[in-house]
């Protein structure tokens, strides 16, 4: 067996690749929670039973992999320099959260097919290996250069049966391409067929960035979420979901303000139903929230309970957006939110991301 001095320096040399950022992969220093000392593990009980906690929304990424295309991780973005594993459980563990599913926002959409290849081998190598040194505690989703959906179909399954990553991470949109194009139904069909969890980040909206300028960071306070909207709305009304109607997709950011206003998409084929007739739709565009996942990331608890409403507690999984401090009381936001049933709680806490990424629950 193994001394803790040994583990630890396993946790080193597979971190050696690996850094955790922010969305952007930007100098995330002023974001960044403080070291500290070991912290016991907080252990989370609902109704009496350990509930096994996950995190779906936590960034990470790889500096020799953006290098590639003359993209560079700042010093100061480091969020542990010395033991990056060993502070990153820290967090978790004074937080509640059991396992963290690990992911990279795309920045390779536009790399050429070679180079898009070689950035997608060494991250998701570079992902299996950090999640291989501690397997109770991290999981991650494979990246996949969607540009080339034949490619990322292939990359999705070498990811998922040959490297045990749970699914793959994408962008909201590629290159200012939908994801409902048909182009993409390759990848779609790929990842229904692997029963694999896709787990759908906003890029922000290039269009309205002169609009979204100023002070606020609207870029992201409103363009993060209204990229997501636009996303799984053309998903919704081009049939995406009804060609693929066992996909496993979950939307960041409890899904950006389509589960808040859904009701709109309902009334807007009834009073214009010539604008709904391309493509009929199987099902009233509300019913589809309950086909999809949402992560937590909604701040309030009236928010939450809106967001279990529209879609059903079983469609919602935790996410914290670590290491952005959006939020370090992802698991209170959850067992505070009045209304909701220990049932629940623990599905959003944890049990239904144990079923879509194969974790085995507490």
């Amino acid at each position: 067996m193994s001394t803790r001095r040994e583990f630890f320096q396993d946790v080193a040399g597979a971190m050696a690749g690996i850094v955790f950022v922010g969305c952007g992969l930007m100098d995330v220093a002023e974001a960044q929670p403080q070291s500290g000392s070991a912290v016991p593990r907080r252990q989370v009980v609902v109704g009496g039973r350990r509930v096994k906690t996950v995190d779906v929304h936590a960034h990470c990424a790889v500096p020799e992999a953006m290098a590639l295309m003359g993209r560079n991780v700042s010093p100061q973005a480091l969020l542990m320099v010395q033991e990056p594993r060993q502070e990153r459980l820290r967090q978790m563990d004074a937080q509640g959260i059991d396992v963290e599913a690990l992911s990279i926002n795309p920045y390779w959409y536009g790399a050429e097919r070679d180079l898009a290849s070689q950035i997608i081998q060494i991250q998701n190598e570079k992902l299996a290996e950090v999640c291989a040194v501690q397997p109770d505690r991290f999981v991650a989703f494979a990246t996949v250069a969607l540009q080339y959906p034949d490619l990322a179909a292939q990359q999705l399954e070498e990811g998922v049966k040959k490297l045990g990553l749970r699914g793959a991470s994408i962008g909201g949109s590629v290159n200012g391409e939908e994801l409902s194009n048909p182009k993409f139904h390759p990848f779609w069909a790929k990842a229904e067929e692997l029963g694999a969890l896709i787990f759908l980040h906003p890029q922000g909206m290039p269009d309205l960035e002169k609009r979204l300028q100023g002070n606020g960071l609207l870029t992201n306070v409103i363009g993060n979420p209204l990229e997501t909207t636009i996303a799984l709305s053309h998903l919704l009304f081009e049939g995406t979901l009804d060609r693929f109607p066992s996909l496993k997709l979950c939307a960041a950011h409890g899904g950006g303000y389509l589960p808040s206003y859904s009701a709109r998409s309902d009334h807007g084929c009834l009073t214009f139903p010539d604008r709904c007739s391309k493509t009929p739709l199987k099902k009233r565009p509300t019913e589809y929230l309950r086909q999809l996942y949402f992560d937590s990331l909604v701040f309030t608890p009236e928010a939450l309970r809106h967001l279990v409403a529209e879609s059903g507690a079983s469609q919602i999984v935790m996410g914290t957006d670590y290491p952005y401090p959006w939020t370090s009381t992802a698991v209170d936001h959850i067992l505070e939110t009045p209304s909701l049933s220990d049932v629940e709680r623990a599905a959003m806490l944890g049990d239904t991301a144990c079923m879509l990424l194969g974790i085995v629950k507490a």
